[in-house]
């Protein structure tokens, strides 16, 4: 059993949304376990919670499977770099934040060395990679999950799981204040905005800012008074992203770039243009109509579109198992669609109120006390409940 006052619990994150995921966890850990070590590779939520990261976050973030030939090698060395120093000097537990292909395998390599694994949240083995479920099993002692539906799964497989809800679900409101977020980004009341939101990962922005600058520069020439508000979620970001709108020659597409305002960004606007993924869900908490996009190199698609076990990629659509917003996919995914897609919601109040309807169902359904629910769970499993 481990001892409140010499407990050390090591963590990964890599990526935002593990980053956030983990935060809160580690916010409802730290009442519990006041002198506790936070340690492993997080980012600066993770940080802002006493979190000791070994070498940045973003050396970890890779998107697509061909997108991590390059840079395997190095990943591997991170791994067992961290692998030997935990296995020498053994936390009370192991927490992988999302981010499965790097955490599952240290998981199973720590559990086998007789460190607890906790890994938070499931890989989507409901949408794609259903036999990943298989390595689960050898690699987690416990799983905690943020879509009720899962339980099922898990329970199923034989892995012991907890469903804590989806921390989104608490920070973002029920009913979102537009006017505050219109006067936070210096909108005006009345006007119509559309938030362009192309990732936060450099290989999103590669593949999505053209197609998206060119979707609002469309929208633009049909509504001259349309605003268009691009969140940033970092300098890195917001450098790439300018390099290559100036490069594809949209420089006088009119968009207002805002750093680290998406959740202002996004309460603010009358529809939303979107990557897939984390970014969807809160989307729909924020009750908005959106189009989602998702576009990677040809060779990880070409490979993907044959692993999906379900027709939709947008969270809102797999949760509401039905399309109840526009998604469009690779080579679907062009300017001319995506404009086409944003113009039809913008034109639609009655179809965006029911949206709204449903999406604050769905709020519901997500809404647990995950920090409270997520430490309880970690708490059982290092023996400390």
């Amino acid at each position: 059993m481990a001892s409140s006052a010499n407990c050390s619990l090591a963590l990964v994150a890599g990526e935002a949304s593990g980053d956030m995921l983990a935060a809160r966890l580690l916010a409802g850990l730290r009442p519990h376990l006041p002198n506790a070590r936070f340690q492993g590779i997080g980012g600066p939520r993770m940080i802002e919670q006493g979190m000791v990261s070994d070498v940045p976050m973003e050396t970890l973030t890779v998107r697509g499977l061909f997108e991590v030939i390059p840079r395997y090698r190095e990943l591997k060395r991170i791994q067992n770099t961290l692998r030997d120093r935990l296995l020498a000097e053994p936390p009370a537990a192991f927490i992988g934040a999302d981010y499965p292909g790097f955490n599952l395998g240290l998981e199973e390599q720590l559990r086998a060395g007789g460190i607890p694994t906790i890994h938070f949240i499931s890989p989507q083995i409901w949408a794609w990679r259903g036999g990943r479920i298989k390595k689960i099993k050898r690699a987690v002692s416990h799983m905690l999950l943020i879509f009720p539906f899962e339980e099922a799964i898990y329970r199923q497989a034989g892995v012991p799981a907890t469903y804590i809800g989806h921390p989104l679900a608490e920070m973002i409101p029920l009913k979102p204040d537009v006017a505050a977020a219109r006067r936070q980004l210096g909108i005006a009341e009345d006007a119509r905005m559309v938030t362009v939101m192309p990732g936060s990962r450099m290989a999103e922005l590669k593949y999505l800012a053209e197609p998206f600058v060119r979707a609002a520069g469309l929208l633009h020439a049909r509504d001259p008074k349309l605003v268009f508000v691009v969140p940033m979620a970092g300098e890195r970001q917001r450098a790439y992203f300018t390099e290559i709108v100036n490069k594809a020659g949209l420089g006088d597409v009119p968009l207002q770039l805002v750093d680290g305002e998406s959740h202002a960004a996004i309460a603010a606007g009358d529809a939303v243009l979107v990557a897939s993924g984390t970014a969807t869900l809160e989307v729909a908490l924020f009750k908005k109509p959106m189009v989602i996009a998702y576009k990677v190199m040809r060779a990880s698609w070409e490979i993907m579109r044959h692993m999906g076990y379900q027709p939709w990629i947008g969270l809102p659509n797999i949760l509401a198992r039905e399309f109840v917003v526009p998604e469009y996919l690779q080579h679907a995914a062009t300017p001319e669609a995506l404009a086409d897609a944003v113009w039809r919601q913008l034109d639609d109040p009655a179809g965006c109120e029911r949206l709204a309807r449903r999406f604050t169902d769905m709020h519901h359904s997500l809404l647990r006390n995950s920090a409270q629910e997520s430490a309880e769970a970690v708490l059982r499993v290092i023996g400390m409940r």
